[in-house]
């Protein structure tokens, strides 16, 4: 399995699109200017590779301000946990939040509920509920590879953050001490923002959330 990050938009968010043989996975599209989204489509053209769907962690303003982008080339499906679907129906009023002006979606996602072995096409993956930075947010594990992308529950030595609707530090502690610090050492962490780490390093060098 191929992983290819795309760091785009004034957050600095990481988009990340997932492949193996002849498909391809996108996860949270954070793309905010055009010239941000070229380089992914140039890369799925030159690849010949199937996009089968776009996966949100969480619906957060820079986690989908490239959606629309996306669906004008790509007709897939776009899957969200339905917890709550606050931050996605509300996403016209994030968006003006931070300075940003759009007319949202005019359609609700597939839903993504906790589960073990999601398949999409020869992908299969562990879809993980770590509400705490959002209520719809989700975390998603591919055991084979020993690869998680956590969106913005787990950063290297750092948390998501909890000031934002529905956010909770107790909530996104517990998620991350009895979802993603009970995977194995060795799994290599993908966050929303930043550097990649391990749930091993985390584990002990993370000062937000420690293992009790």
């Amino acid at each position: 399995m191929q992983i290819t990050t795309f760091t785009v938009g004034p957050f600095s968010q990481n988009t990340y699109l997932i492949e193996n043989a002849d498909e391809a996975i996108l996860i949270d599209p954070g793309f905010f200017d055009p010239r941000e989204y070229e380089p992914l489509q140039d890369h799925l053209s030159a690849s010949g590779k199937t996009l089968l769907a776009v996966l949100l962690t969480h619906a957060h303003v820079d986690h989908v301000l490239g959606l629309d982008k996306v669906l004008k080339n790509h007709d897939v499906p776009v899957y969200l946990n339905h917890t709550d679907l606050h931050l996605w129906e509300n996403f016209p009023n994030q968006a003006r939040m931070f300075g940003f002006n759009s007319p949202g979606f005019d359609f609700v996602p597939e839903p993504l509920d906790e589960m073990t072995g999601f398949q999409l096409g020869k992908f299969t993956f562990d879809v993980l509920y770590t509400p705490g930075h959002s209520p719809d947010h989700i975390s998603l594990y591919f055991k084979d590879d020993e690869i998680l992308i956590a969106g913005d529950a787990l950063f290297r030595e750092s948390i998501g953050r909890t000031d934002l609707y529905e956010g909770n530090f107790e909530q996104l502690a517990a998620s991350i001490r009895e979802k993603l610090y009970t995977l194995p050492d060795a799994t290599t962490v993908y966050s929303g923002h930043g550097p990649s780490t391990t749930i091993g390093h985390e584990k002990v060098n993370n000062a937000f959330v420690k293992m009790k």
